[in-house]
């Protein structure tokens, strides 16, 4: 049991804190309005719930897995998954601001399914890796497009504070077996600019899973991010950034230089 930060409830607009164990994957409330009584009552992940901001030991992406987006930069369709490394101190929540690092250029939002691990996986196969997943939220993984290019490979580029937004709700697995019909879409000022199911991505979300499990051990809370599809673009200070995902809700960020 360790205490793990704020969750956020987006309707309301509250943070409370709490308490998270790892291994009956149950948050005790510590201080909450939805729990006046301060009973200590577990809440449960059989129903849709906030999304855990428990500092997970890391973030992967998974880089290239929409055509859409592999014809968008004129680059070629990769054989296996493209991993790449975002900091865990990226992240930052719904309605928290998404700041512009002074000197790294062109900064691009990428709309994504975000993939959140429930236990400890190490070699799992790819029939049995949702059994490891907590369930999907949705996520935006901001790019410094022109350090990535700079730089060739792209942890820079993905890692600057703030340039993980993810929220406001994760939706459990069991709630929703057919991943397939998961639908992303992006607003940039609440115009349209992405849209996506996850049926389109070149490896799935099972796949994605058992593939990183092979490379690397997966702990609880820790976060992949299974790509983007076409649309991607710049922002600029002020816009605001709508990440949705129908089954889940939508993902609201702005954007300020400090």
């Amino acid at each position: 049991m360790k205490y793990i930060g704020k969750f956020y409830h987006p309707r309301k607009k509250l943070r409370f804190y709490g308490l998270y164990d790892r291994d009956e994957n149950l948050v005790y409330p510590v201080e909450s309005i939805f729990y006046p009584n301060k009973t200590g009552d577990p809440y449960n992940f059989n129903q849709l719930h906030p999304l855990l901001c428990i500092q997970p030991s890391k973030i992967i992406g998974i880089g290239k897995n929409y055509r859409s987006h592999v014809k968008e930069f004129n680059s070629s369709v990769p054989e296996e998954p493209v991993i790449f490394m975002k900091s865990p101190n990226s992240i930052i929540g719904p309605e928290d601001k998404i700041l512009l690092p002074e000197g790294a250029g062109q900064v691009d939002f990428e709309g994504e399914i975000g993939i959140v691990i429930k236990k400890e996986i190490e070699n799992i196969s790819e029939e049995n890796a949702l059994d490891y997943v907590l369930g999907y939220t949705c996520a935006n993984d901001i790019t410094a497009r022109e350090l990535q290019k700079k730089d060739g490979q792209w942890s820079r580029s993905k890692s600057f504070r703030t340039f993980c937004p993810v929220g406001p709700w994760v939706l459990p697995v069991s709630e929703f077996p057919n991943y397939k019909n998961l639908s992303l879409k992006t607003y940039v000022n609440d115009k349209p600019v992405q849209f996506a199911k996850a049926s389109s991505m070149i490896f799935s979300i099972p796949y994605i899973v058992s593939f990183v499990s092979k490379v690397m051990t997966l702990y609880p809370g820790d976060i992949i991010l299974s790509g983007t599809p076409a649309g991607v673009g710049p922002l600029k200070r002020n816009y605001k950034i709508a990440v949705e995902i129908e089954e889940i809700g939508t993902l609201i960020n702005r954007v300020s230089s400090k």
